[in-house]
């Protein structure tokens, strides 16, 4: 059983900060791409930013200069520093991840979002 734990959402007034972070647990071999994706009401979830293992990163032109994805491989975890945050920003965010279990299979796994309300 693999998990994936987010925390760091809240509410910040725009100009403001936050760091959401994802902890996967569980019956882990590796993992591979680790992302952080959005979805605000009526509209389709989107990529925000990406890394892979070796550490190779990509950004939504809308984040790109204000947030920074980064993980820690030994700690199976992954960060998103938001910085200049927008009310547009204003999303559930939720953590996603390409793990290798135990037995060798490859699965998709998210998380259950946390909340980012920007206020202007």
């Amino acid at each position: 059983q693999v998990q994936l734990v987010e925390s760091g959402g809240g509410l910040v007034q725009a100009g403001g900060s936050l760091r959401l972070s994802c902890a996967a647990s569980g019956s882990i071999r590796s993992i591979n791409r680790m992302g952080w994706y959005r979805q605000s009401p009526g509209k389709q979830r989107e990529l925000v930013a990406a890394i892979t293992r070796g550490g190779s990163t990509m950004y939504a032109d809308s984040v790109k200069s204000r947030f920074t994805i980064s993980r820690d491989n030994a700690k199976n975890t992954v960060y998103l520093q938001m910085n200049s945050l927008k009310p547009e920003d204003t999303a559930v965010y939720y953590c996603n991840a390409q793990i290798i279990n135990a037995l060798g299979y490859t699965n998709d796994y998210w998380g259950q979002g946390t909340q980012v309300t920007v206020s202007s």
